[in-house]
Formats: C-alpha cells, structure tokens, sequence
C-alpha cells in the first residue's frame, strides 16, 4: 500500500497526519444507506482490517443508518489506534421514508456532535464536516458560526465543509480555518449534478484548485459514481494495459490528480476493499493522465 501521507490543519496547532487512501462507510448501512448491515460479522471485519492494511482516516456520518456505522466503528475499532482519524459529517437528518433533509440550524448541529461524540465514545471529534444539503432555509453562515463555536468548546477539532460551491468555500474559510473539503469528485465527475434523491451535488475543479492553493485536503465521495451517459472508454483503456480493474484506475486516477487528494473508497465487501487497497500500488505515467484528461 501506498505510504504517502497528507496533512490536515496543516497551519494550526494541532495538525493530523494521515495516509493518503482512506475508508468511507456509508456501504456499511443496510439498503438505502438504512438500517443494519446485511453482515454484520463482516461490517466489523472490514473495519478491523482497514486498521490492519494502515488505513488511518475513516470517514462516516450518524446519520448513516441512523448511526449504524458510527456504532460498528466503536464496536470494531475502540479503544482506537492513536493515530486513527475519524471524520463525520453534521448538516443533514433522515426523515422515516429515508428521504434527506437539513438539519443544519445551530441547535441541530449540536446536538448532532454531542450524537457522534457519544455514539463514536470520543470526548473530541478530529474532523467534522459541515454538510450543505439542498432545500435549507438556513443561511450558510449561520451554520459555520455554530461550527466554529463547538470547535471553540472543545468539541470539535478540526472545521471541514461539505459539498460546497466554490463560493461558500471562500466565505467558510474567511470565517475560520477550514480543514478539509468533501466535495463529490471524480474522473467521470468533477462538475455539479443533481442526485437522483433530488440533492444537488456541487463543486469540482475549482474548489480542488481552492484546496491546492490553500493546502486543503479534498476529500472526494462518490469517487466512482459515473453521472456519465455512457461508460468512459479511456478508463477501460488504460485498466487493461495495467491489468487492473476499471474501479481501481478510477481511484489511481484520483491520487496522481492531485497530492491534495484523500480518496476514501467505501465498500460492504472484504474482497472490494483489498481489491480497492491495491489502487495505490498502481502507478500511472505521464502519457497515461494526459490519456485520461
């Protein structure tokens, strides 16, 4: 696996230093991003062996399940690896019929902390993302400054964003320091979309250069969503010359993009994740990328 590490909160006090390919665990929910896993044994497996393989940034969120993959986390994992990472998301709530809605006013946020910190069995969350969901009535800057005010309290660590348009990154880092961006990003998408559950989905090349100027991690979800008509054949193209799969060059792709990026493939499935781990080992040329663009 590829040792290469990134930093996050680079010019703060207390900045984290984790390897460059993490683990989403969203795929650990039951259908729908709903419920418990349909193996659980294997859930757990799955986490326990990111540990193994020197994955140290996991990413989920209390609202996946509802908290299903913040309780496997503390099942698995805890007490936790010193350097382990993990990253949650706040700003959004699952209504009974599984439909996503904000939940982004300041009392919403905190309690949502105090949920992760008590489901996650931490007394501080390293890294939170501000999760922006469409359809708020909730003005952008009310809910950093809620943000910025548990990181005062103690609660939180680092302040992230999420799926954010370039503009709400300037103003979240005009606010305070901003860690991190978790943006949807990927070689078949690196524009805005709507989602089929009617979200909107926004960002791209121009946070990713927001993020490199700034020394910003962009967190990438849905890495190997394909948005795309038809299939890119170019990807194919270059999985069978470096006899790999066609995810696997998707998530290549992604770490020789650009160093500020942290991939963070999910998967319910041992056999994906090895799979996903040997991503990091393949190295792309030159000709390659310039293929690829």
């Amino acid at each position: 696996m590829n040792r290469e590490e990134i930093i996050i909160g680079e010019k703060s006090k207390v900045p984290l230093k984790v390897r460059r390919f993490g683990y989403g665990t969203m795929r650990l929910t039951g259908q729908g991003i709903w419920g418990e896993p349909t193996n659980r044994v294997e859930a757990l497996q799955i986490l326990k062996q990111c540990i193994k393989s020197g994955i140290n940034f996991i990413d989920t969120a209390d609202y996946y399940g509802e908290d299903v993959t913040n309780r496997l986390i503390a099942e698995a994992l805890h007490p936790y690896p010193a350097d382990l990472v993990i990253c949650t998301k706040v700003g959004g709530a699952r209504k009974p019929d599984k439909s996503w809605i904000p939940h982004n006013r300041p009392e919403n946020l905190r309690s949502s902390i105090d949920n992760n910190l008590r489901t996650l069995k931490l007394e501080q969350i390293s890294l939170v993302h501000f999760r922006v969901i469409h359809g708020s009535d909730v003005p952008f800057k009310e809910s950093m400054d809620a943000m910025f005010e548990l990181q005062k309290e103690g609660k939180i660590l680092h302040v992230g964003v999420s799926n954010v348009h370039a503009d709400e990154l300037q103003i979240a880092m005009s606010m305070g320091p901003i860690a991190t961006v978790e943006n949807m990003y990927g070689h078949a998408q690196r524009t805005s979309v709507k989602l089929m559950h009617g979200g909107e989905t926004r960002g791209g090349e121009e946070v990713l250069a927001i993020c490199e100027k700034n020394g910003m991690p962009l967190v990438p979800y849905f890495s190997l969503f394909q948005s795309l008509p038809k299939k890119d054949g170019r990807i194919s193209t270059i999985a069978k010359k470096h006899n790999a799969t066609e995810a696997q060059i998707n998530l290549t792709w992604l770490l020789h993009r650009s160093p500020w990026i942290l991939p963070i493939p999910g998967t319910s499935s041992l056999k994906h994740l090895e799979e996903n781990l040997k991503a990091a080992d393949i190295k792309l040329s030159e000709e390659d990328m310039k293929f690829l663009e």
